[in-house]
């Protein structure tokens, strides 16, 4: 068993205003769901990442081009970047075409395809009644908060 099935839900948190505590928070309990969600296949959350960047990507991309939107999609260097995709290429999820351009797999497309089905029911239901307005501010003030620590250096 794991922690998570072990302890008791306390219920909803306290309200906590803006900031680091609930931004870190709201970041733990998601990636909490994508863990439990993603559990079995070999993906980790980086790997996810670099999955759902192939996946979604408008067309072939060249192997550097891709590499640059994992490293800046996970603040990382190049080589880790490189890295994770090298590890969905191990896992079956990507190859390389005979032009050298990452491509999915069809196993890849069917696990990102079930997952992202899966992942898309759980979020509706954390955030699909909330009015547009909300969602619509919410978004504003984290992709300015966003920007601003993509500046932090």
């Amino acid at each position: 068993m794991t922690t998570a099935e072990t302890t008791p839900n306390p219920g909803p948190p306290a309200a906590l205003p803006f900031g680091t505590a609930l931004i870190g928070r709201t970041e733990k309990a998601l990636n909490a769901i994508l863990r439990r969600r993603i559990d079995g296949t070999g993906l980790t959350e980086p790997l996810w990442v670099a999955l759902t960047l192939t996946a979604t990507s408008q067309g072939p991309l060249e192997a550097a081009a891709l590499e640059a939107r994992v490293a800046d999609a996970q603040q990382t260097g190049i080589e880790t970047a490189r890295a994770h995709l090298a590890d969905l290429a191990d896992l079956g999820f990507l190859r390389t075409t005979e032009d050298g351009r990452p491509e999915l797999t069809e196993h890849g497309r069917s696990v990102w395809e079930g997952l992202r089905a899966t992942l898309g029911e759980t979020t509706a239901g954390l955030w699909g009644d909330l009015p547009a307005q909300d969602l619509a501010v919410a978004a504003r003030v984290l992709t300015t908060v966003l920007t601003r620590a993509r500046e932090v250096r």
